[in-house]
C-alpha cells in the first residue's frame, strides 16, 4: 500500500513538473512575441508590463507547486510510518488473540 502511495505520488510529481516546464515554454515564447513587437513598435511598453505581470505570477504559481510538492512527500513519509505501525498492531492483535484462545482453555 505504501508503494501505491509513493508511485501515486511520484506520477503526481512526474506530472507537476511536466505542467510546469509546459507554462515556462509558453512564457518563453510569448517573451519571444513580446520583443518581437517592442522590435515593430507597436505599443511595446503595455505588452512588456503585461507580461512582466504574467511572469510575477507564474513564478508564484511556481514556488506554490513547489511547496505543494514538498508537502505531499512529506504525506508520503507519514502514510509509510503509519502503514508500518498498522500492520505490527494487526500482527501483535493475532498474538493476543492466540493467548486470549490458551488462557480460555
Amino acid at each position: 500500500m505504501a508503494s501505491a502511495s509513493s508511485t501515486s505520488a511520484k506520477n503526481l510529481f512526474v506530472d507537476s513538473k511536466t505542467r510546469l516546464a509546459e507554462r515556462v515554454q509558453v512564457n518563453i515564447n510569448n517573451m519571444g512575441s513580446i520583443c518581437r513587437q517592442v522590435n515593430r513598435g507597436s505599443q511595446s511598453a503595455d505588452m512588456l508590463t503585461h507580461s512582466a505581470r504574467n511572469m510575477a505570477l507564474q513564478e508564484h504559481a511556481l514556488k506554490n507547486a513547489e511547496d505543494n510538492l514538498q508537502k505531499l512527500n512529506l504525506l508520503i513519509t507519514h502514510l509509510g510510518y503509519q502503514h508500518d505501525s498498522i500492520q505490527r498492531s494487526a500482527y501483535a492483535l493475532e498474538n493476543v488473540k492466540e493467548q486470549v484462545r490458551d488462557m480460555q482453555r
